[in-house]
C-alpha cells in the first residue's frame, strides 16, 4: 500500500469513527432524557415502573390524572402503533380505577417559533404513517403540511388548527396548534403544540 492510499483509509477511517461517535453521543443524550412509557388501557403501576420519569401513583377508585415530576417526553409503548415525542413541560396522564385512560400534553419546553414547530408537528405525523396510524376528518382538518398556506393559516393571531390520527380500533389523537403570545417575546410569532391521546371511541 503505497503512502496515499495509506493517508487516504486512515481519513476515511477517522471519519467513520467519527460518525459513530456522534450517533453515539446522541442516542446516549435520547436515553438519558426522562421518558413516561405508557399503552392506553395498562395499569398505572405498570407505566410507573417501565419509566424512567418519576410521577405520583395513581388514587385507588378514583378518575383523576397525575403529572410527571420533570420534563418528559412520551414513549407510546405499543407494538404497533408507537411513537415518541420530545421532551414536554406539559405533561398529564389521565387515569380511572389505577388504569390509563388518556395523555394531554404538550411536546416541548417553550414556545416555539414556527419552524420548528412544524418540524416538531411533522415528524410526529411522520412516526404515524410509518406506524400504521390513518388520518380521519380529513375534509374538516387536513393533516399539517410545510406549505405557505399552512404558514398563512398558523399566524393568523387567533386561529387554532387541528387534525385528528386513528389507530386501527385502538386509539386516536388529536393534534392541536396555536399561536401564542410569549411575554418573554412579545415580538416574536411563538406556537404551542398540544396532542391528546386516548381509546378510540366510535367510527369516523
Amino acid at each position: 500500500m503505497n503512502l496515499k492510499r495509506l493517508v487516504s483509509w486512515r481519513r476515511s477511517a477517522l471519519a467513520l469513527a467519527a460518525a459513530a461517535l456522534i450517533t453515539l453521543a446522541a442516542i446516549k443524550e435520547l436515553s438519558d432524557e426522562p421518558e413516561i412509557s405508557l399503552v392506553i388501557g395498562e395499569r398505572y403501576e405498570d407505566m410507573r415502573q417501565r419509566s424512567s420519569a418519576s410521577i405520583a401513583p395513581a388514587i385507588p377508585g378514583r378518575a383523576w390524572f397525575s403529572v410527571p415530576k420533570s420534563d418528559a417526553r412520551l414513549r407510546f409503548n405499543d407494538n404497533k402503533y408507537g411513537f415518541v415525542t420530545p421532551l414536554a413541560r406539559f405533561f398529564t396522564v389521565m387515569f380511572e380505577d389505577e388504569r390509563i385512560d388518556g395523555v394531554r400534553m404538550s411536546p416541548q419546553i417553550e414556545p416555539l417559533l414556527l419552524d420548528d414547530t412544524l418540524k416538531v408537528v411533522l415528524d410526529l405525523q411522520d412516526q404515524w404513517r410509518r406506524a400504521g396510524w390513518v388520518p380521519i376528518r380529513t375534509k374538516e382538518f387536513p393533516s399539517f403540511a410545510d406549505t405557505p398556506q399552512w404558514r398563512d393559516r398558523l399566524r393568523e393571531t387567533k386561529n387554532v388548527e387541528k387534525a385528528y390520527w386513528r389507530a386501527g380500533d385502538k386509539y386516536q389523537l388529536m393534534l392541536v396548534v396555536s399561536r401564542f403570545r410569549d411575554s418573554k417575546r412579545p415580538t416574536e410569532e411563538r406556537y404551542l403544540i398540544t396532542l391528546g391521546l386516548h381509546k378510540a371511541r366510535g367510527v369516523q
